[in-house]
This record gives C-alpha cells, structure tokens and sequence, in this order.
C-alpha cells in the first residue's frame, strides 16, 4: 500500500503549519522491523493541533500513517474528499456498519505499507489532569484480530497551542476561541513533545476470548501513560497551561 501523492504534498504543508506553530521535539522511533508491515499506531488525545503534530513527528521519523477517523470527518465539504483521497479510513461507531468498517481496516492493516493512527479514547481528554481517559477497545480490537502490532504515541504540549473550543461552530463567537488562541501561542511557541514507545506486547491474548480486548486496551493505555510521565515531569498534577474551554468533567483510570 503505497503513500498517496497527495497526503505526501499535504504531510510537507501540516510539517511547516507545526513549525510556524511551535517547538516539535520527538523521541523514540518505529523498529526497523516493523517498517513497510501491517502496523497500528494508538496515540493519547490532548488537544485539536495534536493530530497535526502526530502527523509532523510521524514525517520527522520518515512514516506517513493514515488515520481511522469518524465519517463527519470525511463527509466534511473541502477537507472531506481530501481526506478520502489520501486513503484515510471510515468508522462510524454508530452505525450499523461499524462491523465492516473494522473489517476494512483490518484488510488494510494486514496489506502492509502505511501505519495506521487512531485515537483509542475517542475525543480529546476531558480528565482534569489531562491524563488519558479510559477510551474504547477498537484499537485493541484490531490489532488482536489482525495480529498487528501496536505502537504507543505519548503526546504532551499541542494542547498549548488552541483552546479546546466548542464542539459545533455554528458563527464568529464559536470560531473565535480557536483563533483567538491560536494567535497567541504563536506568540508564546510552545513546545511539541511527542515520543514513540515500544510495541506493546499481546502476543499471549487471543482475538475472541472474553476479557482479552479489554486486557489488550489496558496494556495499551498504560504504554501510553508510560510514555507521557517523561515529557511532562513538571506538570504531574494538573496541566500548567489553563484553557477555560475545556471541561473537566472526564475521569482517568490511567493516571499514574
């Protein structure tokens, strides 16, 4: 499965859009032997610009995965198509559907090429702390069923660089916390840490057997988690960047 052209062109863009935007710092890496293999990349969720930061730590490393992203995404006028035609993948949890749509990605994992990225806990955190929160068993699900390794994203800092915002724009004032924000962390550039874990280890939990998804969605988080104390060692507590749009009405089962 080979990059498309144009996610390449627009992977170059979101590259320089995350350097006018901040500081992008990047540890860790993907083995060698996992490269051009059937691959899942499962990343902790903290803010709108961290998938724009994913994808230009992802470029730094020399990988341009692909994302397992919610329909609206891709029914979205402009950025829809270009997204479909990047070759990024659909699920719509809601639907009926929702079983072949992981099938599908399944077929893609296994055919090699591209990683693919998602988000196990399904929106931007909400945890006071910022700390993961508990998320679904999707990815879990996947790399089970197609017996794909998983890599853990730690993510810390894009959160500095826009508000949390609204979840539905409708005008000005709803746009305006985003911009808004955005504007002064160009001012302030904050710094972009992103760290690559070590594939987290399954291979002794099986597709089917009840209790090993949600074993599987643990190990994973907790990789997360692991990866993310080390980049925000100042901040074990509360994040130390306050964004007032952001609810605190989530919980964390993973904080260390």
């Amino acid at each position: 499965m080979s990059t498309p052209l144009l996610w390449r062109v627009l992977t170059a863009v979101d590259q320089g859009v995350v350097a006018l935007s901040g500081r992008l710092e990047v540890t860790g890496d993907i083995p060698a032997d996992l490269r051009g293999r059937p691959l899942l990349l499962a990343s902790n969720h903290i803010g709108n610009l961290d998938p724009f930061v994913l994808i230009a730590a992802c470029r730094r490393i020399g990988i341009a995965p692909r994302f397992l992203l919610a329909g609206g995404l891709l029914d979205a006028p402009v950025m829809g198509p270009l997204l479909k035609a990047s070759g990024h993948l659909r699920v719509d949890r809601a639907s009926a559907d929702v079983g072949t749509a992981y099938d599908r990605t399944v077929e893609a994992l296994r055919r090699g090429g591209d990683p693919i990225a998602m988000y196990p806990e399904g929106r931007i955190s909400l945890d006071p702390g910022l700390w993961p929160e508990r998320g679904k068993t999707g990815a879990a699900r996947l790399a089970l069923s197609g017996g794909i390794p998983v890599v853990p994203i730690s993510q810390w800092g894009a959160h500095e660089a826009v508000y949390w915002g609204n979840t539905h724009v409708k005008g000005w004032d709803d746009a305006k916390p985003y911009l808004t924000s955005y504007v002064r962390g160009l001012r302030r550039r904050p710094t972009f840490k992103v760290h690559f874990g070590k594939p987290v280890g399954l291979s002794d939990l099986v597709d089917g057997k009840p209790g090993d998804a949600r074993r599987a969605h643990a190990r994973i988080m907790r990789a997360i988690v692991d990866g993310l104390v080390p980049l925000r060692l100042d901040e074990p507590d509360l994040p130390k960047f306050h964004d007032p749009t952001r609810p605190t009405t989530g919980t964390s089962p993973w904080r260390p």
